[in-house]
């Protein structure tokens, strides 16, 4: 005689059979539904030019491999005095640029802005003897003068982002009577900061290029000439290690059934490839004079045989920084602060990371709010 409690037994279990073999099934199912819909969506994808930086400029001048812009306005103008923007020779500035709708140049012209950028182009080994003495009272210096021939002012804003920041940084210590305003995005000035922060996190490229040995840093440019934007690239992707191992399976997968955000990474990534080489004796002083020595803040930096004097600054200053930023530490950029003797300073933390704070929904508002609206406020 057969156990009842046997026969219940094989009854559940084959109840949980089928019941399994249902989810999965389902689950199949709705899986070829999403890879179905991302074939399509990869099939449309492929005719699209995946095209970054497109916000409409001219040409205004060209020296060597560095050009000037200026932005096609889109606005009636609320600040009258011209914006330069600087960036970073680490990178392209096309990152302010994405997209439409994830666009700090195109979030500005908006709100009537006269913008102006400086592209330093694709350095080579032909650009390794430059300094950033030449980037500061050359390149810099001579697309403020072309600025203000062109539009009538004396002064210009400049608006420096990142390494950018530094050489606007520079610039405007050195030639305080050009500079109306300087407004600064993630910008480091206290290299040694982070030092005494508990938390080690934020500040692993500091701590890393801190660990370099000076020989080897002369040895890479001796040898290279250029600080290789591959290299560069290389070490951002390490001090994000699981984002850089997932991005590219369970994260593209999640994006491949939507074509905005399939286009948003795509754009991304186009940025992240077309990162140059950056020219060999100005990143010697960047690793060596600034990261290692610190010598902005302990007032030995010079360029051109002149001390860099962040007490000669003047303009009034909006500094602004990612308050989850793990390439500049908070601390770097809020040590500006206490180390400039104009009285008009004001500084801002958003809630976002170095990367979120230009293409982040959520930040992609208040960011052209806030340097707008400080702008318009100190306009004459």
């Amino acid at each position: 005689m057969t156990d009842p409690r046997y026969t219940t037994f094989n009854t559940f279990n084959a109840f949980n059979t089928f019941s399994g073999f249902n989810s999965f099934m389902k689950d199949c199912a709705e899986n070829f539904g999403r890879f179905h819909k991302a074939a399509d969506v990869l099939a449309a994808t492929g005719k699209v030019d995946v095209d970054i930086g497109a916000t409409p400029k001219t040409l205004v001048m060209r020296r060597d491999k560095v050009e000037l812009f200026r932005y096609e306005p889109t606005a009636e103008r609320t600040v009258e005095t011209p914006v330069l923007i600087v960036y970073g020779l680490i990178g392209r500035y096309t990152f302010l640029d994405l997209q439409p709708d994830r666009s700090l140049v195109r979030s500005l012209l908006d709100k009537g802005i006269d913008l102006w950028l400086i592209d330093w182009g694709q350095p080579g080994r032909g650009e390794r003897w430059l300094t950033m003495d030449d980037y500061v009272d050359d390149y810099i210096h001579e697309a403020v003068q072309r600025i203000c021939r062109e539009t009538g002012h004396d002064r210009v804003t400049l608006l420096g982002i990142c390494e950018g920041g530094v050489l606007a940084t520079c610039y405007a210590a050195l030639h305080p009577e050009k500079v109306k305003k300087l407004v600064l995005i993630v910008t480091p000035i206290d290299f040694h900061a982070d030092i005494d922060d508990t938390a080690a996190d934020p500040g692993l490229l500091n701590i890393w290029t801190r660990s370099l040995a000076p020989e080897d840093i002369d040895h890479i440019v001796d040898v290279l000439g250029v600080i290789p934007g591959e290299f560069m690239g290389s070490l951002f992707t390490l001090m994000t290690p699981m984002n850089s191992l997932t991005k590219y399976n369970v994260d593209l997968l999640e994006k491949l059934a939507d074509k905005d955000k399939l286009m948003n990474f795509l754009r991304i990534e186009k940025w992240l490839a077309d990162r140059p080489d950056h020219p060999g004796a100005a990143g010697r002083q960047w690793l060596k004079e600034l990261y290692h020595e610190n010598r902005l803040v302990e007032g030995s930096f010079e360029l051109s045989g002149r001390v860099v004097d962040l007490r000669a600054i003047v303009a009034p200053v909006l500094n602004i920084f990612a308050l989850n930023d793990h390439i500049i530490p908070p601390a770097c950029s809020k040590a500006f602060g206490s180390k400039i003797s104009t009285t008009e300073y004001k500084e801002i933390g958003l809630d976002c990371g170095h990367v979120g704070l230009f293409v982040s929904s959520k930040s992609q508002g208040s960011l052209a709010e806030i340097i707008a609206a400080w702008l318009k406020a100190r306009d004459e």
